[in-house]
């Protein structure tokens, strides 16, 4: 009789919710293209109506209705359903660029930096939690904080250093996909006319979002498992030692020789526009943020799916790496190895076969770049939207922000497009560019992520503060060596000398800033120079 009972009383609450979600999917949608933006609401990174619903059961809605505090038990239904952004994330830590970090690495410092390439990622990890730990506690996405925590010209700075940084990776990614789209051609089409096709991933996006958010999941799922089956193919066909593998993985090793190459390692776990995406992802799933109970267990399930994106990387990383260190280290070829040769020094090296490892090569490195691209027109159009609170139509958003990176990559491509050496050197100054973004991404999320006023009961404790601040100060020495290394031996005259100074400064100043107003570092110096901007800014 009593479970009669029971039954009775939680059939209402079933309909209910069940009444709820289907108000939210009947709500009225605009679908005028008359008007582009619009001025009367905030701009946000998922409409509820593209939000995915995390189902519940009828114990879990009285847990949550008796106590909003209460964790749901563990359950694998939801980790599908929660399963998607961590690895939409982890494409960052597969791109082209550093693909190319990857092979060079191994063929300059063998196997002896996969210690450091195991603990850049779980420093990347760290980075990412914590941007999603923002998007899932406040409902919002770090550009769009940013806009309301810094006054406007530092907000204008902030989302102009990140366009930058996006370029810079858009770019890298783009000329990464030419070229695989070269070599499948034979070479019949040039490196222009493979960034153009690659442009039009643009259009595939906007198509593939009509279809809803995990459809547009399960294509970028395809796409690391052909990265994950090519360069694994490729793993094992070349053999690596495998007890140089985990001396590599265990003991960690640096020479003078290889500190370049490990300066570079640590460079790329970092991608300014990945923080500001993963923060703005995680809002894909419909989470109550009054709800504290929904918010922690949301929070336990992306950091375990984030987990398992960041290692499935770390595994094509690795194998990248362990191939050219197996086939180029202590070669003649070793210094002069990169993005564009590689596929060439493989077939010479190892040969055709029944599947040529050149075409191997080419179609991971193809799924990378087109991955990678289409995430970066995700994280551009969160990026301009958060920042200048642009209501855009998501294909104009989406064209602009597309544009922004094609116009520049066709130019470069036409102009670098005559050497090796010339696309090597580009990569140079695109790694530099983004570098330099990276306090910039850095710094305001470990100010919102520590500031209780933004956070509530989830602003992370003073143990995990400091941990994250030493992460990121890392992080951001080992960049600054880089940009000194390269500026020292590349700033040449004094006119060109004078520019870097005076742009150093003025960088360091904001960074100064930024730091300030993070209350990491309390002093009477920042107190004042923060009034001092503040002023400004007012």
């Amino acid at each position: 009789m009593s479970a009669q009972l029971r039954q009775d009383d939680d059939e209402p609450k079933l309909q209910d919710a069940k009444d709820e979600e289907a108000n939210r999917l009947l709500q009225p949608q605009s679908l005028s293209l008359s008007s582009a933006w619009d001025d009367d609401d905030d701009e946000v990174a998922f409409e509820a109506r593209e939000k995915i619903l995390i189902a519940e059961d009828v114990d879990s809605i009285d847990a949550v209705d008796d106590n909003s505090t209460a964790v749901p038990p563990f359950s694998w239904k939801k980790l599908w359903l929660f399963t998607g952004p961590g690895f939409l994330m982890s494409i960052a830590f597969l791109d082209p660029g550093n693909l190319e970090g990857d092979l060079q690495s191994g063929a300059i410092a063998g196997y002896s930096l996969l210690w450091l390439l195991m603990w850049a990622t779980s420093m990347g990890l760290l980075v990412q939690l914590l941007s999603a730990r923002v998007g899932v506690a406040t409902g919002r996405h770090l550009a769009e904080l940013c806009r309301e925590e810094y006054p406007k010209w530092a907000g204008l700075v902030l989302w102009f250093m990140a366009e930058l940084a996006l370029i810079g990776a858009d770019i890298q990614e783009v000329i990464g996909s030419a070229i695989a789209i070269q070599i499948l051609s034979h070479g019949v089409l040039p490196l222009w006319a493979g960034v153009l096709i690659t442009a039009l991933d643009c259009f595939i996006f906007l198509f593939l979002e009509n279809y809803g958010v995990r459809k547009l999941e399960a294509v970028f799922a395809v796409l690391i498992a052909t990265m994950g089956l090519s360069f694994a193919w490729m793993f094992v066909d070349t053999k690596p030692s495998g007890k140089e593998l985990l001396m590599g993985i265990l003991v960690p090793r640096l020479s003078s020789k290889t500190i370049r190459q490990a300066v570079g390692v640590v460079g790329c776990v970092i991608m300014p526009h990945n923080v500001f995406l993963h923060s703005a992802l995680v809002q894909s799933r419909n989470i109550d943020p009054h709800k504290k109970g929904r918010v922690q267990e949301a929070l336990n399930y992306y950091s375990i799916e984030s987990s398992i994106a960041l290692f499935i990387s770390f595994m094509i990383n690795l194998f990248v790496t362990t191939v050219f260190a197996k086939g180029f280290y202590g070669t003649k070829q070793a210094d002069s190895i990169g993005l564009v040769n590689a596929g060439q020094y493989l077939q010479e090296k190892y040969g055709g076969g029944l599947y040529p490892i050149l075409y191997i090569w080419a179609v991971g490195l193809l799924a990378a770049g087109q991955s990678s691209t289409i995430t970066g027109t995700y994280a551009g159009q969160f990026i301009m939207g958060g920042f200048l609170n642009l209501r855009l139509k998501k294909w104009l958003r989406a064209l602009i922000t597309r544009s922004f990176a094609i116009v520049p990559t066709i130019v470069v491509a036409i102009i670098f497009n005559r050497s090796e050496a010339s696309l090597d050197i580009l990569n140079e100054w695109l790694n530099v560019l983004q570098s330099i973004q990276i306090p910039f991404a850095l710094i305001p999320l470990l100010t919102l992520v520590s500031k209780e006023q933004v956070m509530g009961v989830f602003k992370i404790g003073p143990v995990l503060e400091r941990v994250a601040w030493t992460v990121a100060a890392f992080v951001m020495v080992i960049n600054g060596y880089l940009l000194l290394d390269f500026f020292i031996s590349e700033v040449n005259g004094l006119l060109f000398a004078l520019l870097v100074c005076s742009g150093t400064a003025a960088y360091i100043t904001f960074i100064v800033y930024l730091v300030s107003r993070s209350g990491a570092l309390p002093s009477a110096f920042f107190s004042s120079l923060s009034k001092k901007f503040a002023d400004a800014g007012n």
